[in-house]
């Protein structure tokens, strides 16, 4: 796969407020308790051009948040403190973070789950094991509909 620098097309585009880009990348925080997949997401994100910070449950998740407020969450349901659909009520009761999106990527697989996971507020869902060419439609879909207008 072939991606373009992140930061050369952040530098050409503006934004939709038409103030140019800033240098920077975006940042998305993922967040699974099983340390390969976490770490396998963590080099999709750097190939996609993305800073990424990680977290192995949702209390770390929540924090990271809250210190340093990502452009994108892509979150495991299954966590083994407080489950994904409840870090995404607590994300989205927070004023801050309300606004983030969050793309569940998870082994729950039926229509029901699916269902419920995008009425607790994600605003995608991607069954494991994933395609990486859908996961990168997921990922620019939502970082460009917000400040980031890029392609990979």
């Amino acid at each position: 796969m072939n991606y373009p620098n992140w930061i050369k097309d952040l530098e050409s585009s503006s934004l939709n407020s038409g103030q140019r880009a800033v240098d920077k990348r975006p940042l998305v925080l993922a967040v699974d308790d099983n340390h390969d997949n976490l770490e396998l997401m963590t080099q999709i994100l750097d190939l996609f051009g993305c800073e990424c910070v990680g977290a192995v449950d949702g209390y770390t998740a929540l924090s990271s948040a809250v210190d340093r407020p990502p452009d994108l969450i892509v979150l495991d349901i299954c966590l083994p403190d407080i489950d994904g659909i409840e870090l995404v009520k607590r994300i989205k009761q927070n004023p801050e973070l309300r606004q983030i999106p969050i793309v569940a990527i998870t082994a729950l697989a039926k229509t029901e789950d699916r269902d419920r996971i995008l009425q607790a507020g994600c605003v995608d869902y991607l069954s494991k094991p994933f395609n990486i060419k859908d996961l990168e439609t997921i990922i620019r879909h939502h970082l460009n509909s917000g400040r980031f207008l890029v392609e990979f």
